[in-house]
């Protein structure tokens, strides 16, 4: 195994995502050449390492903008899911990791590096036989394949991690199917990144599927009190009861916790499985364990809390886009034709400075609330969440106090960011439109003028109606919000 493999050059799809994001760091730390595939590439300008990489702006769904990322690659990684697109993922995952192969195949890509999930149970989710659908698609041309098959991943910001907290946090006692009681093979982020960075420096491609997890193998429910200890709060009583199935599971963990009933779906029904490693699947032989060995469970919640805590969370679950619903468009597309635009515009001014009124501006949503009217924006998420099946309110903000484009922020996501002068937000809850929200400050005539901007495009007469219906409650909300944010940042003044 050579560290320094100095004329690879790098592939990272899903470097939006929570692994590929950090993946892309990491190699970027190791000074490494490195490209990424993303949709849009204003969705990632936020990143630290941004400047540092190739940008191939593209989709995975097109053949063309395959070649053109995969071209002069030596390793391409395979970080992409569909899990959220509807019943037929499976499908539509299995078509993209063929057309992925046959592009790399075509570029003359040496080896491919697919992050599935431990799939040997017989008992097996539609998730996880996806998944491993996915690596035997991926291996359908003469591209060496190397599929690492992880189990649930521990790491702040993980989907998997915020169900565990939140259910914790906030369930003393809890029903709970049976399968809690179920074997896992949790694996800290540091290790699953520890073994992709390995595998890139293989001095020949290889062609072969290996297990990884950490050093024990315990229960979900033994996970939860570990996770419980670890956060200073009682032991969980635990009530297991038959009637849960995955679906209901799903709906409770879209009502408890932040991650939304769509995304919950998939995850809950991998643990209908024992997700343990089997050892003739091990990959020691070919990459040895990490000389301080592999990070065990607590310490890799305790790694997980002390991040949040000191809000250094570097990626989210929430950084992908969710995505939107069948009458809505990504931000990219074009406009609608021949539609009109709605807009709510108000402004103030003030004589505190520039940088007081931006800090406020800066710090909106997650835990530090809206600015007024918290309890319309909370009805407006759980409309959202429960009734529409959107992304509601709860997914809060990586950081309390600073932004970045491209990342969440409750149910809307940094589209655009001027820092100390201006912020767009574009609207990922379920709508009949396209919806922003934008801020802007400016020094106008010695004072502050802060500018606030709701902008709607709607789609057909049912947006413009949904327009009309809610601007009753714009004449208040906004108004509210842009008062209280002067008004902070003069306290703060």
């Amino acid at each position: 195994m050579n560290p320094h493999n100095e004329d690879r050059k790098y592939l990272v799809t899903g470097a939006s995502g929570y692994v590929g994001g950090r993946l892309v760091r990491a190699f970027i730390d190791d000074k490494e050449d490195v490209r990424i595939l993303v949709r849009d590439k204003n969705k990632i300008m936020g990143q630290p390492w941004a400047q540092q990489v190739d940008i191939c702006e593209g989709s995975a769904e097109n053949f063309i903008d395959l070649q053109r990322a995969l071209e002069g690659v030596h390793t391409a990684f395979y970080l992409l899911h569909s899990i959220n697109l509807g019943p037929h993922f499976d499908e539509i995952e299995s078509e993209m990791a063929r057309n992925f192969a046959k592009a790399a195949q075509e570029a003359g890509v040496s080896q491919i590096i697919y992050l599935g999930g431990i799939a040997n149970d017989k008992n097996i989710s539609k998730h996880l036989a996806s998944r491993e659908m996915t690596g035997k698609s991926l291996a359908t041309t003469s591209v060496a394949v190397l599929e690492l098959r992880a189990g649930i991943i521990i790491g702040s910001g993980s989907a998997s991690f915020e169900m565990l907290r939140h259910l914790t946090h906030r369930l003393p006692v809890m029903t709970t199917p049976k399968w809690v009681m179920n074997k896992t093979h949790p694996i800290a982020i540091r290790d699953v990144l520890y073994y992709l960075k390995a595998a890139a420096h293989l001095d020949q491609p290889v062609n072969k599927v290996f297990d990884i997890g950490g050093p024990e193998v315990l229960s979900y429910a033994d996970m939860m009190q570990k996770f419980a200890k670890l956060s200073g709060l009682k032991k969980r009583w635990i009530i297991r009861v038959p009637v849960l199935t995955p679906g209901l599971s799903s709906l409770w963990i879209g009502l408890v916790t932040p991650v939304p009933t769509a995304l919950a779906r998939p995850l809950v029904g991998s643990l209908i499985s024992e997700v343990v490693a089997d050892p003739a699947k091990s990959i020691d032989a070919l990459i040895p364990k990490p000389t301080e060995g592999l990070i065990d469970v607590e310490n890799a919640i305790q790694l997980a809390l002390s991040k949040i805590t000191t809000h250094n969370v570097e990626t989210r679950w929430s950084d992908a886009t969710m995505p939107t619903a069948p009458w809505q468009k990504a931000q990219g597309d074009p406009d609608w034709a021949g539609e009109m635009t709605l807009r709510d515009r108000r402004e103030r001014i003030t004589d505190v400075s520039e940088e007081k009124v931006w800090r406020q501006v800066e710090r909106i949503g997650g835990e530090n609330g809206w600015f007024g009217s918290d309890l319309l924006w909370w009805a407006r998420g759980v409309l959202d969440r429960f009734l529409v099946g959107g992304v509601g309110l709860r997914r809060g903000r990586r950081d309390p106090d600073f932004l970045r484009v491209g990342e969440s922020l409750d149910f809307w996501r940094v589209e655009e960011l001027e820092p100390g002068r201006r912020l767009k937000l574009y609207a990922e809850m379920v709508l009949p439109g396209k919806a922003w929200l934008e801020f802007t400050v400016t020094r106008e005539y010695g004072k502050t003028k802060i500018v606030q901007e709701a902008t709607f495009v709607p789609r057909g007469l049912g947006g413009q109606l949904y327009w009309y219906a809610v601007s009753p409650f714009h004449l208040f909300v906004f108004p509210t919000m842009l008062r209280n944010i002067v008004k902070k940042a003069k306290k703060d003044a």
